[in-house]
């Protein structure tokens, strides 16, 4: 967000599963990068102040470890990171 806007958490719950939604008033995401996010090493900050490794690790837990989803909407001024985890495993 370049050190500026809000940052937002709610949490919640549908039906049979937790919500986290993560929410910036930031520049978004270019369109071109949306489809490429979770992909290990991506990053869109210059060299050396980013590895590009986090969404692809939050990804890996979220879905494979806990059998969740992610969920990205993002525009200019407001983007957002949707959890969906199950309330219990089957």
């Amino acid at each position: 967000m370049g050190g500026t806007g809000t940052l937002t958490v709610h949490t919640g719950r549908n039906e049979d599963r937790l919500i986290v939604e993560i929410r910036d008033t930031g520049a978004g995401i270019p369109p071109e990068v949306r489809p490429r996010i979770f992909e290990p090493f991506l990053t869109t900050k210059p060299v050396g102040e980013g590895t590009g490794l986090g969404l692809d690790i939050s990804y890996r837990i979220v879905v494979n470890k806990h059998d969740g989803d992610i969920r990205v909407q993002s525009e200019p001024g407001d983007t957002r990171m949707i959890v969906l985890l199950p309330m219990r495993r089957g």
